[in-house]
């Protein structure tokens, strides 16, 4: 697929947030991507691609299937994420899904968009949902942000996961690793056999993570040279979710069946109830 021009992405991103919030209000999908194709910016390609997602969510009620058919408009990792999402069997949450999406085309539209930087929000984005690296990978190598230099890679990467850990391939990749390798042959002509995909920054943070959840690394990455973060689930709000006079209420009900339970059992123990002689010894 051709890459998209920034207005695009800058539209996608305003999609995907507004399709959150109107979620959160209970509105259906469909009306969803129904009153949005009014609001975005009709000098892009998006509104044809909504009118299709729309006819595409009557036809199955899925959004992936639709992005899967445009594949020349929606990347392969952007229809993955929906998939995954959309997988009944899966604990991906679908909100957090449209949040990523959300922050990857906000990505692509700024001025930071890198591919070391697109790379690795992707691969964090599995890595962390726990959305499999298979087709994660896959999906990750066909994006049209990488050339063929990145796709070989991703793809051997694929293969290798869980022999090494992450940092590793990382750092091997990176400028800083040629310019160790240099100092320890005191060869400052020294060539690497391959392309450097990393600079010398991202292999410095990788190398000073090894041995360490990888998540340290990425947020690392995202301290200290910008890399867009990741959206995570919020906690779920742990407040009393009656009101206080109903919660009191439930606590009287259930000290009244814990009474009828003891009755039931063969009668009350009123022992515990009795107050207790004063010892009087002590005094005299």
């Amino acid at each position: 697929m051709p890459q998209l021009d920034r207005e695009e992405y800058i539209e996608q991103a305003y999609f995907w947030e507004t399709f959150v919030t109107r979620m959160r209000e209970g509105i259906p999908a469909q009306d969803i991507i129904t009153q949005i194709q009014d609001e975005i910016l009709s000098t892009t390609k998006l509104p044809m691609a909504l009118d299709f997602l729309a006819g595409e969510i009557r036809h199955s009620g899925r959004l992936s299937d639709g992005m899967a058919r445009m594949s020349h408009y929606f990347t392969p990792f952007q229809s993955f994420l929906m998939t995954k999402a959309e997988d009944e069997t899966t604990r991906f949450d679908l909100l957090i899904a449209l949040q990523i999406l959300k922050a990857e085309a906000a990505f692509r539209a700024s001025d930071k968009l890198s591919p070391q930087g697109l790379f690795i929000f992707q691969f964090e984005c599995i890595a962390r949902n726990r959305l499999g690296y298979d087709y994660g990978m896959q999906a990750i190598a066909a994006d049209p942000s990488f050339d063929s230099t990145w796709r070989d890679w991703i793809l051997w990467l694929r293969k290798q996961l869980g022999a090494t850990e992450f940092c590793e391939f990382l750092y091997l990749r990176s400028d800083f690793a040629v310019d160790e390798k240099r100092r320890a042959l005191g060869d400052p002509e020294w060539q690497p056999p391959h392309s450097m995909l990393f600079g010398v920054r991202e292999g410095r943070i990788a190398k000073a993570n090894r041995g360490k959840d990888p998540l340290y690394m990425f947020a690392a990455l995202e301290r200290q040279l910008g890399y867009p973060e990741i959206p995570r689930p919020t906690k779920k709000n742990e407040e009393m979710v009656f009101h206080p006079l109903v919660e009191q209420r439930f606590t009287l009900l259930e000290k009244r069946l814990a009474i009828m339970e003891q009755e039931l059992k063969g009668g009350i123990d009123l022992t515990e109830f009795y107050k207790k002689p004063e010892d009087h010894s002590s005094q005299s």
